[in-house]
Formats: C-alpha cells, structure tokens, sequence
C-alpha cells in the first residue's frame, strides 16, 4: 500500500483563510501539499455560503425554496462575519503571496443580522450612517444617539484636520514598534 500512496510534503487540513494561505505559500515554494476539508465549501466555519447551502445546511426544507430570492450565487451568507480593512496587515499579507488570485473583494451594500432563532427571528439591517443608527431595531434610545454621533463623527473625520478629531488622539501605528 506505501508503494502506491502518493507522498506529500504538507497536509493542511481544513480550508479557512489561514490554511488557504498556507497552503498557497508552502505550494509556491514547492512542496508537495495535500489540501483538505470536511466540508462541500472553502472557507471552514468563517465560509461565506450561497442561499442553496444554507438552506441545505440549516433548512429542512423540501424541494429548491431559495429559487424565490433568484439565482443560487445572487446572495451570500457569512456563517461567521467578517471584516476585513482594506488597508490592513491582513490585506497586505494576502497581496504580497498572490493570495488575492483566489479571493474576490468586493464592496458590500449592506450587512444584516439576525436575532433571536425559530418563529422569534427577525433579521435587521446594521446601521451604516445615522439614520439608520436611529430606525434601528438593534438598539435602545440612548444607544442609537450615541451609534448616531459616532457614525457623523466617522463620517467627518479627516486625519489631516485635527479640528474633526473631537479630542481623539491618534492610536499610535502597530507597525512602528
């Protein structure tokens, strides 16, 4: 049996971002890399699955009950939400191993949550500016004033003018150490 077993030098078990990145350096520097996962998607449990997984996943539904929100890929759903600044160490990482030839980045138009489970979920839209922060169903009176000023805050802050800092001092650079 050894004879015919191929011979890796590396196997990644798993296909979160970590292990795919890995894996993608180690291949790049020429090892021979088994790359494996248990489940039908990339991603592990941080995966970004369309609507036909989902409900496969987590619907006991019969017959195709997604088709009535469009086609299978139209949305995508994040087991795990994530957050990636665009201009991160983590964004740099993945640039600088051409990582980025198998991810795709994409501006989003909104991020929703869901709350409670069964006949008491609802799912809410979380506020990206400060009408929102106040329509919101997230939060109480006095939290959605203060998600309010924040948002206006985030949206007139301009590092150049410490005018729009509201006495925030800058947090110093992770990197510079």
């Amino acid at each position: 049996m050894d004879e015919i077993a191929p011979e890796y030098d590396v196997v990644v078990l798993g296909t979160g971002l970590t292990e795919c990145v890995l894996s993608g350096v180690l291949s790049v520097k020429g090892k021979k890399v088994l790359h494996i996962d248990r489940n039908d998607h990339y991603g592990g449990e941080a995966a970004s699955i369309n609507i036909e997984a989902l409900f496969k996943r987590y619907g006991n539904a019969s017959g195709e009950p997604w088709k009535k929100y469009g086609r299978v890929n139209d949305w995508n759903i994040d087991l795990v939400p994530k957050l990636l600044m665009s201009n991160g160490a983590l964004t740099n990482i993945l640039v600088s191993t051409d990582v980025t030839r198998y991810l795709e980045f994409k501006q989003i138009a909104g991020s929703y949550v869901q709350q409670g489970n069964g006949a008491n979920a609802r799912v809410a839209k979380v506020p990206s500016d400060a009408g929102e922060a106040l329509r919101s169903p997230l939060m109480g009176l006095f939290e959605k004033r203060r998600a309010k000023n924040f948002l206006q805050w985030v949206g007139s802050f301009k590092e150049e003018n410490p005018a729009t800092h509201n006495g925030q001092s800058r947090c110093a650079d992770p990197s510079s150490d």
